[in-house]
């Protein structure tokens, strides 16, 4: 492990991702590698029950981690790989809570409407992959690794939460190894602390509002998908047969690709 994110969630890791891949210090774990395969989840579901951390296998192929569940566990990651280097994305507190209320803080909201809303959104997100069932029991666990039993909806509750984050990370990380980083800062602070030329390309910015929702939508209409396909499908997601005799078809089950 070479990089060691220490930042929250909407600070800008998934930008950070990408210019890692861009300097050479990819592959980089992420949220979304969950989704990209989520027999992943497992690993973490271990983890916040309580079981073994087996950091190597669990970021086996990767150089980097940014963002959830890694930054969650920073602390452990900098103490297992004590030569990795450690980046602290930060942003204004305010606007960090704004981002998330709207994003990965919406299963806490309390309005009617998200009350509605929220269970019906499971639906198609589990019928994409019931692998991801528990996503929302886990990632509980890792947020309140940071809240603990205080109020994850509450604005004065997340911002001190997200200030108590940072003073940590500069108090347990020797400066020599850590960077404080904002991403609007674009190359060359992050350049120089990893000791790597400035690329010739612009510094990529993405996981703004918009992208988090076109990316959340996607596993929406892949479940509802998989939903309207199911009258298809015989008992156990087995295609229905022709009687003996005839030539039999087959409809595709879930794992026919």
């Amino acid at each position: 492990m070479d990089i060691i994110g220490a930042g929250l969630g909407r600070t800008g890791t998934t930008s950070l991702k990408q210019a890692l891949d861009i300097l050479g210090f990819g592959p980089v774990y992420h949220t979304k590698e969950i989704f990209r395969d989520p027999r992943r989840l497992a690993d973490w579901e271990a983890v916040v029950h309580g079981g073994e951390q087996d950091w190597d296998r669990i970021f086996d192929g990767y150089r980097s981690t940014v963002d959830w569940p890694g930054a969650a566990y920073w602390k452990e990651l900098s103490d297992y790989y004590p030569k990795a280097q450690v980046i602290l994305t930060t942003r204004n507190p305010q606007t960090w809570y704004a981002s998330c209320r709207n994003t990965i803080f919406v299963s806490y909201r309390r309005e009617f409407v998200w009350r509605i809303l929220l269970p019906l959104m499971r639906i198609p997100l589990l019928a994409a992959d019931k692998r991801l069932r528990n996503f929302r029991q886990v990632f509980d666990a890792i947020f309140r690794r940071h809240f603990g039993n205080r109020p994850i909806d509450d604005q004065a509750t997340a911002v001190s939460v997200f200030q108590e984050h940072i003073e940590r990370v500069r108090a347990e990380i020797a400066p020599d190894r850590l960077l404080e980083y904002q991403v609007t800062q674009g190359w060359e602070p992050l350049c120089e602390f990893l000791g790597v030329p400035v690329p010739d390309e612009p510094f990529p910015h993405e996981n703004d509002r918009g992208a988090w929702k076109r990316f959340t939508r996607s596993h929406v209409l892949r479940g509802l998908r998989k939903i309207a396909a199911r009258p298809l499908r015989g008992p156990r997601g087995e295609g229905r047969r022709r009687p003996t005799g005839t030539a039999q078809w087959h409809t595709p089950g879930e794992g026919d690709t």
